[in-house]
């Protein structure tokens, strides 16, 4: 798999390039793949999708939730293609039905009030290059049916007019909704699903993402200090400790508008607690800590209760070492992989697990990227 250098003027959820950093202020070291910054095992596998599909031409669904990042995925697609024409995004959510359909595939003059002249569609703007339609599951049935004849005939037609136009353009569609389910309400066409879905994509969560939240976090104050034209400044590690330990609802988007009010709202070099939004303090949770005794003290304890504490310290400790890695893990404890995972789910551990560190997926697991 090939890696870009990691450098501040990476992009992580725009596709605008901002000046590059001085070398001190981040570490070059990092790696980036296409412009999309992780260390995560779930994005790695992410990116091998993408490498092994971007020269196919195969239609692409990006699955996951808000600001986790579908666009840059699109565009890191686009980018290893090696297609000669351009990427035309298209928010599908955010233009009205009667004007949407004119934006993909245009219109002749005079075909509806307001058509003084004609207009080219996205689709041929495209041409070969890729259109990416974000926000797919917000399309009306109408435009769903024709949308469905372009992937099929590779043909559009513009509104009001008889004639149909040959267009070579690769589609990539993203959406935060559960497009199975909205076919099963009879929100959107079994058909067209299928069409989309020939390569599909599951981007995780942030929280699922493990050690990323540090260190997207160490970028984006990086970057926004040079936005802001600031000097450069760090974050505590009790903070890193509460960004790690929040769940991130609105993903990547949230961390990166949150971390530029805490760098333009901070009087100090370091940020810590008292720049630190009360809300996500309040939400955030520190992972469990034991004590145990060195002496027994006079009213005794509770034998069986210590040594399970002691016991899912040592498994917490090893898998946080490992960075969810159960087979690692296990070789740290001496233990066969299959015994730490019956521990594990007897204990129920795996609640545990999830945000906190990046759990290992095995072959042996169900894959959540990439679904038949």
């Amino acid at each position: 798999m090939q890696f870009d250098t990691f450098s501040a003027n990476s992009s992580v959820l725009a596709s605008s390039t901002l000046p590059s950093l001085a070398k001190e202020s981040f570490s070059t070291r990092q790696k980036s793949f296409a412009g999309i910054i992780s260390q995560s095992e779930k994005m790695q596998r992410v990116f091998s999708i993408i490498e092994k599909v971007a020269k196919t031409g195969a239609t692409v669904l990006i699955l996951g939730e808000t600001g986790t990042g579908k666009e840059l995925v699109a565009r890191a697609t686009h980018k290893l293609s090696g297609r000669r024409g351009p990427l035309i995004p298209v928010n599908c959510g955010a233009i009205p039905e009667d004007i949407l359909e004119s934006e993909l595939f245009g219109h002749e003059k005079g075909a509806f009030t307001g058509a003084v002249s004609s207009k080219v569609g996205r689709f041929q703007m495209a041409e070969g290059g890729t259109i990416f339609l974000d926000e797919i599951g917000e399309m009306s049935p109408k435009l769903q049916v024709k949308l469905l004849r372009v992937l099929q005939e590779h043909r559009v037609e513009p509104v009001g007019s008889t004639k149909s136009i040959e267009v070579d353009v690769r589609v990539i569609a993203a959406t935060n909704k559960d497009l199975r389910e909205e076919v099963k309400a009879g929100r959107f066409r079994e058909d067209l699903f299928y069409r989309l879905q020939v390569i599909p994509i599951k981007l995780p969560p942030l929280r699922e993402r493990g050690a990323d939240v540090k260190l997207l976090s160490d970028f984006f104050v990086s970057r926004a200090c040079e936005r802001f034209g600031l000097p450069q400044k760090r974050i505590s590690e009790e903070v890193s400790k509460k960004l790690a330990n929040y769940n991130w609802p609105g993903n990547i988007r949230e961390l990166e508008n949150m971390i530029e009010r805490l760098v333009l709202l901070s009087d100090s070099d370091t940020l810590d607690v008292n720049d630190f939004p009360g809300h996500i303090a309040e939400q955030s949770s520190e992972a469990p800590s034991f004590d145990f005794e060195t002496e027994i003290p006079s009213e005794g304890v509770d034998f069986n209760a210590l040594i399970s504490d002691y016991e899912n310290h040592l498994i917490m400790t090893a898998l946080a070492k490992t960075n969810g890695n159960k087979k690692a893990a296990a070789k740290l404890l001496h233990l066969n992989r299959t015994t730490l995972v019956e521990k594990i789910k007897k204990k129920g551990l795996e609640t545990g697990l999830r945000g906190e560190i990046e759990v290992e997926v095995t072959p042996d697991d169900v894959d959540p990227l990439f679904e038949a």
